[in-house]
């Protein structure tokens, strides 16, 4: 396992933050990450923007402002926070037909999926019906 401080790692951390950083080189530490960059902002001021690793397996290219990364699913956690906000302003209810706020999501037998079934994966749309080709 390498030591910390073969992972180059540079950045901010405000100080309330400084445990975050500490955090962030424990990853790379126990081999759980190779490169990555990290960023928070509270109320449009960045507080933590840290960046470490590197971008390549060899460990030739550091991870840097410009390294590109996949991010795959990360959209789901802001789109998980503001359907939770819309909850709690009653702008939206966990328990009320998919259809109620999208009418065309009730076609083909979907009428009583509700939203609580789209937000724990339990709606039973998981797949497409026929096999999907690339040209698709």
């Amino acid at each position: 396992m390498a030591a910390t401080e073969d992972f180059p790692i540079s950045g901010l951390a405000d100080a309330p933050f400084a445990r975050v950083r500490d955090a962030f080189a424990q990853n790379f530490a126990e081999g759980l990450e190779l490169g990555a960059r990290f960023s928070v902002f509270v109320e449009g001021a960045c507080v933590i923007d840290l960046i470490g690793g590197f971008a390549d397996r060899e460990r030739y290219e550091p991870w840097a402002d410009g390294t590109l990364a996949g991010l795959y699913s990360s959209g789901k956690l802001v789109v998980a926070l503001l359907i939770a906000r819309a909850a709690s302003e009653g702008r939206l209810d966990y328990d009320a037909p998919v259809a109620n706020y999208w009418p065309a999501f009730a076609a083909n037998g979907k009428e009583g999926v509700l939203v609580r079934h789209l937000m724990s994966h339990t709606s039973g749309v998981s797949a497409w019906a026929q096999p999907v080709e690339v040209s698709d």
